[in-house]
């Protein structure tokens, strides 16, 4: 009786695995754009108005404008750790630390690195 039970559960749990994979293979993976542009994550477009994307809607403008990143951060580790937490170049900022406050995870944040430095 025990082994029966046992191999039961072991088809159950198979089968429940089995359906997350498929579930996950077929989850789109986040692009670093769709981060920056959802209001319930990266937000950028809240403070920053990106020039050179015309599907910006409505960005703000309490931040500097995001153009011409590479240029003016020539390291893109300075720039991974603005977004990681502005507050230790700036305490004034508003800039909210997205790392240091696990807003985005480091994947996260690696993939918005990706996308801003090529505005």
């Amino acid at each position: 009786m025990r082994n029966r039970i046992s191999v039961g559960t072991g088809f159950a749990l198979l089968a429940a695995l089995l359906a997350n994979v498929a579930i996950a293979a077929d989850a789109k993976e986040e692009t670093g754009k769709e981060i920056a542009y959802n209001s319930s994550k990266g937000n950028c477009l809240a403070c920053h108005a990106m020039p050179t994307m015309p599907d910006a809607e409505q960005p703000g403008n309490s931040g500097p404008p995001l153009i011409a990143m590479s240029a003016r951060f020539p390291d893109k580790k300075v720039l991974r750790a603005k977004i990681w937490d502005a507050t230790v170049s700036n305490p004034d900022t508003i800039m909210p630390p997205f790392g240091k406050h696990k807003a985005l995870t480091e994947e996260q944040i690696d993939k918005v690195l990706e996308f801003v430095y090529g505005l």
